[in-house]
């Protein structure tokens, strides 16, 4: 292959120059067999919290070295070539900050023909290309590997994927024809489909090895070494087995096997999305049509779908979800105080030792490192409570999670009792008690009376009043909202509610904590449910109001389709328990009247035990039972599918609406955030807020949109 012409994209970069350049910083090895490697890191210059990324000046630099060491490969002067990154990446992809600027098609269109020009460079230099993946390898990231002719991954690497289906793009540089047949079409649809739909997960060392991605597996402590003399054999003729590789054009079998991954991938998105998010099928169809064709017919192809793909409302959503979301209000949390006021915590209460309690102390013992005690009335409670520790400790162990020796230390740092006064050293307590004011409110008054002054209170509570449980307290400004949403270590979002008395210095205790569970932490009002539990109410009672008003069941719980969210109303009632959201409705209609319905129906079904309309047959279909049907009484005002939607989606206008007039958050911004993060809203709806100013619910409600255009 000839050199390429970087030049022409020049005015590409021109267009971005505030870009961070991920310089390629070269060097020659010499192996042990005499030949010689060059070496190329990449590496911004910034420390490990700063990753690398992929923009036009990046390209382009690399663009260029990989011209300079074919020139050297032709003559003579190395023998491999091999790409790695600095400390804990490779690469952690395209730099979307790049990629939304470049708003018109044509720049599209030559973003992702640089990409190629550099990367097809790679896979065909004139010498063995290598990939040392010592860290994260995300998007084209990952395809920077793909296109090297062998890979090597470190056991301590994580965050490997193609996450472009859940930013809204396809993988434009190749990844899309390569990844398949190199580990297979089945499983290149998880890596490409069902891993970013599934909250963008991603792939460690191991996992990656295991699939066929990297032909090598490597330790973190002498990875580049191991790599270098690895790279070593292969040229001095050491063969590399790729069981996993296939190749659609001889084999029809895996042309077969190629369309059932395409058909189940398709049913997949349709199941996760409703169709409602345009990328993910586009990169089917990439892949799809990748069974027949050339891999440059294939880059065409995927230069097309990117282009319209940057076009697209659902793909500025994302970004706006992703980026200026997810990546950045989330790290400065609005309202927050400043974290220099925050206290040491040192060791923690939880009063109670259900299952709620059973997570947090998991979590805090895990993360933390720090004692934990859980209280509860009687020894056999807390016994159970321990038991259910352990074990979740065990399977973490079996998983190889964590080790032998942090296995042992997690156990060691939670213990039980039935006395309160084993919080009198404690620095925080948090109560995970039954939902009900009056509990709360004397669990409180007894754990003050052990603890020090200083010591922080908490409560989980999902829609009680912070300030009632504080009102009798000595010190109600040691009261916080801790609000964690189920299950306690996978969501990551944690409500941190401040009464008006709560302390600065407390607040900023809970951010820091929050922080150091890895979670994001907003802080909002103390306002009956806060956001997530609000907005999903209010969501859920539209559409149960219309159920028990007469429309059929099936077309109430479908109507919602359109929005793409990742379960229906029904499923999502059935999963967070009939009881429990009654519960939160009673809260809320006590706190904001007939906007909350209270419905007799859900009602009947906890006096009778059910805990869903629907059961589920066999051949997949589903239907209410006559027993349950019984239960329940209807009205004669049924509502159509379209009805219902519009009605949901100014309900939904109305209810955020007072939320911002309130001051339950510092603005949309956060409750996006919060139904993201808490409640899963689809990243490429851009948030309920835009989501809602894109239908023209919020001008038809409140006279104006939450966001400017």
């Amino acid at each position: 292959m000839a050199t390429k012409d970087f030049d022409r994209f020049e005015a590409l970069a021109e267009q971005v120059p505030d870009e961070i350049i991920t310089h390629t910083l070269v060097s020659d090895v010499t192996l042990a067999s005499g030949a010689t490697l060059a070496l190329l890191t990449l590496d911004n210059g910034l420390d490990h919290s700063k990753p690398t990324t992929l923009g036009p000046g990046t390209l382009i630099e690399f663009g260029r070295e990989l011209n300079r060491q074919h020139e050297r490969a032709a003559a003579g002067q190395i023998q491999a070539l091999a790409v790695t990154g600095k400390p804990y990446f490779l690469v952690a992809g395209a730099d979307l900050t790049t990629v939304k600027t470049l708003k018109k098609s044509a720049s599209g269109a030559l973003m992702a023909d640089l990409g190629h020009a550099a990367y097809d460079l790679l896979a065909d230099l004139g010498v063995p290309t290598f990939a040392f993946i010592n860290g994260v390898a995300l998007g084209g990231g990952l395809e920077v590997a793909l296109a090297a002719n062998y890979r090597t991954v470190s056991s301590g690497a994580n965050g490997l994927g193609l996450p472009e289906a859940f930013i809204g793009l396809v993988p434009g540089w190749g990844g899309v024809y390569r990844l398949p047949r190199l580990i297979g079409p089945e499983a290149a649809t998880t890596v490409m489909i069902e891993n970013p739909l599934n909250n963008n997960r991603s792939l460690a060392g191991p996992a990656a090895y295991k699939l066929g991605i990297a032909d090598a597996l490597f330790e973190p402590a002498d990875f580049l070494e191991q790599s270098l003399a690895w790279a070593d054999t292969v040229l001095s003729g050491a063969e590399v087995a790729r069981p996993n590789a296939v190749d659609p054009a001889a084999d029809p079998a895996v042309a077969e096997r190629w369309d059932a991954a395409v058909a189940k991938g398709r049913a997949f998105v349709e199941a996760k999305t409703a169709g409602a998010a345009p990328a993910p099928g586009k990169v089917l169809d990439v892949f799809e049509a990748g069974k027949t064709i050339s891999q440059g017919e294939s880059a065409r192809l995927e230069c097309a779908a990117l282009v319209e793909l940057m076009q697209t409302p659902q793909f500025h959503d994302t970004v706006y979800s992703f980026l200026d979301l997810v990546q950045k209000r989330a790290k400065r949390p609005a309202g927050a105080p400043d974290r220099k006021l925050a206290r040491p915590v040192t060791k923690i209460g939880v009063v109670g030792a259900g299952l709620m309690a059973g997570q947090f102390a998991l979590l805090f013992a895990r993360l933390l490192k720090v004692p934990v005690v859980i209280t509860d009335i009687d020894q056999g409670r807390v016994d159970k409570g321990l038991s259910y520790i352990h074990g979740e400790v065990d399977k973490l162990l079996a998983k190889k999670r964590i080790s032998a020796d942090a296995a042992n230390r997690t156990k060691a740092l939670v213990t039980g009792s039935v006395s309160k006064e084993s919080f009198a050293d404690a620095d925080l307590v948090i109560e995970a008690v039954f939902e009900e004011l009056q509990v709360k409110k004397q669990v409180f008054a007894e754990v003050e009376a052990v603890v020090s002054p200083e010591c922080i209170l908490a409560t989980n509570t999902s829609s009680l009043s912070v300030t009632e449980m504080a009102a009798d307290l000595l010190h109600p400004e040691r009261v916080v909202g801790f609000h964690f949403f189920n299950p306690v270590a996978a969501m990551p979002l944690i409500e941190i509610v401040r009464a008006p008395k709560t302390d600065d210095a407390i607040l900023a205790t809970a951010f820091a904590v929050a922080k150091d569970l890895r979670k994001t932490a907003v802080l909002v009002k103390d306002a009956a449910a806060f956001v997530v539990n609000r907005v999903l109410l209010r969501l859920m009672g539209e559409v149960s109001n219309a159920f028990d008003d007469g429309t059929p069941a099936e077309i109430a719980d479908n109507a919602l389709r359109p929005m793409g969210l990742p379960m229906s109303p029904f499923t999502l009632l059935a999963m967070v328990g009939v009881p429990v959201a009654q519960h939160v409705t009673e809260s809320l209609h006590e706190a904001f009247g007939d906007r909350f319905r209270v419905s007799a129906n859900q009602q009947a079904l906890i006096d009778h035990g059910v805990k869903s309309l629907w059961v589920q047959h066999d051949d997949g279909t589903r239907s209410i039972p006559d027993s349950t049907l019984e239960l329940l009484s209807f009205g004669s005002t049924p509502s159509t599918s379209e009805e219902l939607l519009v009605r949901t989606q100014e309900a939904l206008a109305e209810e955020i609406g007072l939320m911002l007039d309130e001051g339950v958050v510092a603005g949309p911004e956060d409750i996006d955030l919060c139904m993201i993060l808490g409640a899963g809203w689809p990243m490429h709806l851009g948030g309920i807020t835009p989501y809602l100013d894109r239908v023209g619910a919020s001008e038809r409600i409140r006279g104006a949109r939450f966001h400017a255009e």
